[in-house]
């Protein structure tokens, strides 16, 4: 650079030295020789100055730039994102204030796609699109199984409220009641706004315990202030009303919440993501194909290419006939999946000799589970995937296997606690995992 710039300075000097001030129309100014070759020489300074200044602030530009993009490398690399965090970035397409939202059509997508729709940028919302969310947003007694698809894009869902979306969405209808007795701190059978809040407490903690701050346990402090303002927008520290908010606890935020009204919610919930995910094969049919049912079953696991097409070559071998299977069928299969650790566990029991199982075994199985029965269609298509060698019966380690990864959409568990320990151990465990 220091080159550069003399060789600008030198042909700058040339340039001003062949410059003629003696042809100017300014006579006094031409009988003048001293003064011309003194405002000459002035003119070789200033310029030479001029330039020095240009190429100086150029030069320190540069560096400011490559400093600021080498700190922001450093952050990124200095906190690893866990899977959850990484994907709900991905999908999140508004931010307020700095924080990171999903819309509610941004929660289905996360949970049925693998990628989001493709968009230029994250839609920036202001305090009156705000108190549009809140007129739109129905309440409790107004919820339905399509909720989430007509609110489209007019609700934001936090981080926190992701995570325990997702972890109740994948549980049978008894988790309901230990999900609804986690935020009854008091055990009044209702739970107000601020028990609901505790989840960002909890994830300002578990941050502030991956970054090894100090963090004094049994002080008392409103849940607001202990928010934590993250690198990656997933929580500020400001108070918004979510989706979520407003539908339990209402604009004003002084209803409270009951377990009937908690537990209608989630079955809901349950429900449109079911619909939105039959729907996507249906096409506008009642019924889906086996050959498709097959592939919602395995869409998140982590087969590789070969296995999975010889998981769906087996199916088309055995299946001759298309019947299909329709939507309540499936919903009955998939609220069975979300018992799967109590059939596991009733399976152990069952077969004491750790051998394959049959049809009927399977049927039993599922009734002491679930209290409902599966169709024999589905038993015959879920034999035809899964049976190994075609004899009838069913290796349910590996079934179970891979129905869990089905179950978790792809985001292994590992938790072994229970109750509200085993919530508060999973989502500081999320929040501090490599991923």
């Amino acid at each position: 650079k220091m080159a550069s710039l003399k060789r600008t300075f030198i042909r700058f000097y040339k340039y001003t030295s062949s410059f003629n001030l003696v042809n100017r129309s300014n006579s006094s100014f031409k009988n003048h020789k001293p003064l011309n070759s003194l405002y000459t020489k002035c003119g070789i300074v200033a310029g030479a100055g001029i330039l020095f200044f240009i190429a100086s602030k150029y030069r320190k530009a540069n560096t400011v730039y490559a400093l600021k993009a080498r700190k922001d490398e450093e952050l990124i690399r200095a906190v690893k994102l866990t899977s959850r965090e990484k994907r709900f970035i991905k999908f999140a397409s508004v931010q307020y204030d700095g924080q990171l939202y999903m819309t509610p059509q941004d929660f289905l997508e996360s949970f049925i796609d693998q990628e989001p729709r493709p968009r230029v940028k994250r839609r920036s919302l202001n305090a009156k699109d705000l108190d549009v969310i809140k007129d739109v947003t129905p309440t409790l007694k107004r919820g339905n199984t399509r909720m989430f698809r007509e609110l489209r894009d007019k609700g934001i869902i936090s981080y926190t409220e992701y995570l325990f979306l997702l972890s109740i969405l994948t549980k049978p209808k008894t988790g309901f009641r230990i999900a609804f007795n986690m935020f009854d701190t008091d055990g009044n059978e209702r739970v107000d706004k601020n028990e609901f809040l505790v989840m960002e407490k909890i994830f300002s903690h578990a941050w502030k315990d991956k970054r090894g701050l100090n963090i004094e346990e049994n002080k008392e402090i409103p849940v607001s202030e202990s928010y934590v303002d993250d690198e990656q927008g997933l929580q500020r520290k400001h108070s918004v009303d979510t989706t979520l908010i407003i539908h339990f606890f209402g604009k004003k935020g002084n209803n409270e919440l009951r377990f009937e009204g908690f537990k209608q919610f989630m079955e809901n919930l349950q429900t449109e993501v079911l619909e939105l995910e039959f729907h996507e094969f249906s096409k506008g049919a009642t019924t889906i194909s086996e050959l498709d049912f097959a592939k919602i079953l395995l869409r998140f696991t982590y087969l590789d290419t070969d296995a999975y097409d010889m998981y769906l070559d087996r199916l088309l071998d055995r299946v001759k006939q298309d019947t299909g299977i329709s939507f309540d069928e499936f919903k009955v299969f998939c609220q069975f999946l979300n018992n799967l650790e109590d059939f596991a566990i009733a399976m152990r029991m069952y077969t004491l000799a750790d051998h394959p199982i049959s049809k009927d075994e399977f049927h039993r199985a599922v009734r002491i589970c679930t209290g409902t029965s599966l169709s024999d269609h589905v038993v015959h298509t879920v034999f035809a995937l899964f049976d190994e060698d075609g004899d009838g019966q069913l290796s349910y380690r590996e079934f179970i296997a891979i129905m869990k990864d089905r179950l978790h959409r792809g985001f292994r568990i590992t938790a072994k606690n229970e109750g509200w320990e085993a919530f508060k151990q999973c989502l500081k465990q999320e929040i501090k995992s490599p991923g």
